[in-house]
C-alpha cells in the first residue's frame, strides 16, 4: 500500500479525511500512484493532471523522501520507503504570488 498526501482542496473535493493507502501494482511509479489515485477517486480526474495530455498541471508537486519529484518522466520509480508504505508520497499545492 502507498501512502498518499493531498492538499486541502483536494482531500475536500475527493471527501477524504486526512491520509489514504491506495494498492498501487509494480512498478510504482509517478504515473501509477496517480492513476491508481485516480481510478479510486474519478472526482480528482483532471485536477492532478491535464485530462488529454496527463501532464502534471501548474501548481502542483511532487515529493517522495523530501524529493521534488515534479519535473522527473512520469515513470520514475518511486523511493522503496514509500514503496513499502513508511514515507508518504505527497502531491502538494504550490503557491505564487507577488
Amino acid at each position: 500500500m502507498v501512502r498518499v498526501v493531498l492538499p486541502f482542496h483536494l482531500r475536500n473535493l475527493a471527501q477524504i479525511d486526512g491520509e489514504l493507502a491506495i494498492e498501487v501494482p509494480p512498478p510504482v511509479t509517478v504515473k501509477s500512484v496517480l492513476d491508481a489515485l485516480e481510478a479510486r477517486f474519478p472526482v480528482l480526474r483532471g485536477t492532478i493532471r491535464d485530462h488529454g495530455t496527463h501532464k502534471r498541471r501548474a501548481f502542483i508537486r511532487f515529493f517522495a523522501c523530501r524529493d521534488d519529484l515534479s519535473l522527473e518522466p512520469p515513470d520514475t520509480q518511486l523511493p522503496n520507503a514509500v514503496v513499502e508504505g513508511r514515507e508518504p508520497f505527497l502531491v502538494v499545492g504550490a503557491m505564487a504570488g507577488g
